[in-house]
């Protein structure tokens, strides 16, 4: 999942940054408006985290823009104002959901988590794929019980694959969503990594879609 953090405040852009990345999720970063729009409207964010006191450009003016571009992205704002008026004010030009400052970094991590889920239309932080269950509260994988190790890059790929279970999704969206702006992207890096999932799950759960990509779904029958 790849997230876009935009906040003024750099020494809090940081420690957001650092959380997220800690959690296993793909972050760019934002220090003002004008860019934080850019990005949001150039690059497909899975969500993102919005200041509404930003410079350039605030917050509400670049989700408004956002949202009259049709961009859907999941947006969670950050505001240290006390008047409610300015919370309505975010919820109505778009935003998912809102934390005052100051906050505590787990509250931010488990509405990341909820707003991800809601977006993807699942209802609890564990998403099942017959047999496979992603735990995306604690990031861990089972299947049939049993823990499956992984890497960060492993668990990310098979962690979007899961949120859009029973859709085909493209090389170049992984490739879009499963690195940061700033990495040398190469699409032939995928089939690398599903070849390593498809070698820790049963290979039947990822299926190729020739010319199109990837689709996880539950097989008829399990191994």
């Amino acid at each position: 999942m790849r997230i876009l953090v935009v906040e003024d405040d750099k020494d809090l852009n940081r420690q957001l940054v650092s959380a997220l990345e800690e959690a296993g999720y793909v972050v760019d970063k934002a220090f003002d408006g004008e860019e934080g729009h850019f990005l949001g409207d150039t690059e497909p964010y899975d969500m993102v985290i919005l200041d509404l006191g930003l410079p350039e450009m605030d917050g509400i003016s670049v989700l408004e823009q956002w949202r009259r571009d049709k961009r859907t992205m999941p947006v969670l704002i950050l505001t240290a104002r006390d008047r409610w008026s300015d919370k309505v004010a975010g919820i109505d030009a778009g935003a998912d959901d809102y934390v005052a400052k100051p906050f505590h970094m787990e509250e931010i991590l488990a509405r990341v988590r909820a707003l991800l889920r809601r977006a993807s239309g699942n209802a609890t932080s564990e998403l099942e794929c017959g047999k496979l269950l992603v735990d995306t509260k604690g990031a861990r994988v089972l299947y049939d019980g049993t823990a499956i190790k992984m890497t960060s890059l492993e668990y990310r790929l098979l962690s979007y694959l899961i949120h859009h279970k029973g859709k085909v999704v493209s090389r170049t969206e992984l490739v879009e969503h499963l690195y940061d702006q700033d990495f040398d992207r190469d699409s032939n890096t995928i089939e690398v990594f599903v070849g390593r999932l498809r070698k820790k799950i049963p290979a039947s759960l990822i299926r190729t879609v020739r010319g199109l990509g990837y689709c996880l779904t539950e097989p008829d029958n399990e191994g």
